[in-house]
């Protein structure tokens, strides 16, 4: 009598493994589309006042080569929306920027294994599509600057296979501010399509994500 855990069993539990590890790999690489998910932490936060910022830079980002570049992009969607940078000069609001990028694994289930070996994998068992996935994520703070309190805060993140933050960057300001402010509820899901000539892409949809 064949053992259940017999080497054909397995190899189909194998294979298995190698198509929902495919199917995940999959949504990373454009086939469910450009898209990211924003946060608020205060959904429909009224900002009073003028709408003129200063940046507040960490002294990390004082040293950083690509910074330059991600403030640009954030002037340029700011302005559309109303927004005037002051250079450091008196200006209502302070603006704090965050970001990072990440590597993230693809976990891959399975069913029916042997005792004890029924752990999620960390990550496939073979590199997906000749890359791993990076999450990229940007958080931008509105402070007043008179009383220093924050009034309003929203994350943008996405991921994909390109460990260059500044290959994400158009997405996540576009994302992070296709609604300004966003309403309620606070999560979000952002569709955009990229312009064949590169650049910002352009907002398809905003929606609400069901909780």
């Amino acid at each position: 009598m064949m053992d259940k855990h017999s080497p054909c069993r397995s190899e189909k539990m194998v294979k298995t493994i190698i198509i929902c590890a495919a199917l995940a790999a999959a949504s990373l690489t454009g086939c469910a589309g450009l898209s990211a998910d924003v946060h608020t932490a205060n959904p429909a936060a009224v900002l009073q006042g003028e709408r003129t910022y200063t940046i507040a830079r960490m002294p990390s980002q004082d040293a950083s080569a690509d910074h330059p570049q991600f403030e640009t992009m954030l002037r340029d969607e700011l302005a559309k929306n109303g927004f005037t940078d002051t250079a450091g000069n008196s200006a209502h609001y302070l603006l704090s920027i965050a970001y990072d990028t990440r590597p993230v694994v693809v976990g891959v289930g399975a069913k029916d294994c042997a005792p004890g070996a029924c752990e999620r994998s960390p990550e496939p068992p073979f590199a997906l599509f000749d890359g791993r996935a990076y999450r990229h994520a940007l958080t931008l703070r509105f402070f007043e600057q008179s009383s220093g309190q924050e009034v309003y805060k929203v994350s943008a993140a996405s991921s994909d296979r390109d460990a260059d933050p500044l290959h994400a960057m158009p997405a996540l300001v576009k994302s992070a501010l296709a609604k300004f402010p966003f309403d309620a509820p606070p999560d979000w899901r952002v569709k955009l399509r990229t312009q064949e000539t590169g650049g910002v892409p352009d907002v398809v949809s905003v929606k609400p994500l069901k909780p």
